[in-house]
């Protein structure tokens, strides 16, 4: 906490600090505060394993949020105007990058085929886990920027290499389950091959062993460790303050859990989104290099002096972040592609939900006769848009495999085959 405090004065990075009196005491009245609100989301719920209503999820995330706006207008009180746009140019700019990561855990969570009741249970577990995690990045990013001022050329080119990768063509592959975590995960954590509730260890065979849930909560963890390489970075491109990269943060984490259930319709829509945080992504990265040169003391770099460059201010910031985010997220859910995304995500879903329904033969022709419906709508998509559908491997593979179940002889009665895409 001491070295919380005495980052917390330093502002602008090596050479140029200004205090911005964040006292001890404050520091410790706002980690308590998120603590609880942590705790509170442990005991009252994730208790029980159920699945969110809508009204639940909107109620809770829009609590939150208000939250998190309330603490922002504090902080544009009593720290001042520059300080109150850099917490919420933060804060929004995390909140967005937290949505993007919400289609990674979409995707983790479906392919550990996690019951839909458990699913709070892992989500806050990677919250808190992600808030500690990001905490621990914050505090070195901060003593490497005290210490070397040629950081912010490095925080700079992960953000453009980060804005790069994004603004690829989209695919199937960009919110792959498949990472380097996820693959090592799965050869070191051994565990049952279901579920026992949200249970991380039960009893088979007189042995005590662990569940998938344990390593759904491994995976969901360790994947957040590797957003935290392009969300830290960003804060320090809009503020060098330690005190609001760490509020920032943290309420952009708080209240995740409850909108992943509140877009659960949505989020697949969005599908100019990463687009759009690539174009933040790369502002920011520009944003960081101009202040290096500002900051610069590399010898081969103008001979070891600052370079005079125009900074980009923070007000610019706020309105360049909130402009971009308005126009992609309107021109996403005005997307016919967009809408399309829906109905594909509800057939991958049913699929697999079919493949895996085995003793409630009434429930899977429910699950059949919607699947069927989804397939419907997607063949009667214009030709590009049933181009880049077949292009989906695992989705074709997926109503392919639950086609042929269908066809099977035991199966009756029989009607229709997969739409021609």
């Amino acid at each position: 906490m001491i070295f919380l405090n005495a980052c917390s004065v330093n502002r602008f990075g090596a050479g140029s600090w200004q205090s911005v009196g964040v006292p001890q005491v404050v520091w410790w009245a706002t980690t308590a505060g998120i603590a609880a609100l942590l705790l509170f989301d442990y005991l009252a719920h994730v208790r029980r394993a159920h699945v969110p209503t809508l009204r639940e999820a909107a109620l809770w995330s829009t609590l939150y949020v208000g939250i998190a706006v309330l603490f922002g207008l504090g902080v544009l009180v009593f720290g001042g105007a520059d300080t109150g746009a850099e917490y919420f140019a933060g804060w929004v700019t995390e909140k967005a990058l937290s949505v993007d990561n919400l289609f990674v855990f979409l995707v983790v969570m479906s392919s550990f085929r996690v019951p839909r009741a458990n699913q709070q249970k892992v989500l806050l577990f990677g919250i808190t886990f992600s808030l500690v995690a990001r905490t621990g990045f914050i505090l070195l990013g901060a003593a490497l920027i005290d210490l070397f001022a040629w950081v912010f050329y490095v925080f700079g080119l992960i953000l453009l290499l980060t804005a790069g990768n994004l603004a690829k063509p989209a695919s199937e592959e960009n919110h792959d389950a498949d990472n380097v975590v996820i693959r090592a995960a799965r050869r070191l954590v051994r565990t049952t091959d279901t579920y026992d509730g949200d249970r991380l260890f039960t009893v088979r065979d007189g042995v005590r062993t662990m569940t998938p849930m344990l390593l759904v909560m491994v995976a969901i963890g360790g994947t957040d460790l590797l957003f935290a390489l392009d969300s830290i970075p960003a804060l320090f491109g809009l503020t060098q303050d330690v005190y609001v990269v760490f509020t920032a943060t943290a309420f952009s984490l708080l209240g995740l859990r409850q909108l992943y259930f509140l877009l659960d319709g949505l989020l697949n829509r969005l599908v100019y989104l990463t687009y759009g945080l690539a174009a933040i992504l790369a502002f920011i990265g520009v944003k960081l290099i101009l202040h290096a040169l500002h900051e610069n003391n590399l010898p081969f770099v103008n001979d070891g002096d600052p370079v005079d460059v125009v900074e980009i201010g923070t007000g610019l910031s706020l309105a360049v972040i909130f402009g971009v985010l308005v126009v992609t997220v309107a021109a996403s859910l005005t997307s016919r592609w967009g809408r399309a995304q829906n109905v594909i995500c509800a057939a991958r879903r049913h699929a697999r939900e079919y493949l895996h329904v085995d003793n409630d033969p009434v429930h899977r022709e429910e699950i059949y006769a919607k699947l069927h419906a989804e397939e419907a709508v997607l063949g009667g998509l214009p030709e590009k848009y049933r181009a880049r559908i077949r292009a989906q491997e695992e989705l074709m593979s997926l109503l392919d495999q639950a086609h042929a179940r269908r066809a099977e002889p035991a199966v009756t009665p029989k009607s229709g085959g997969r739409t021609l895409l």
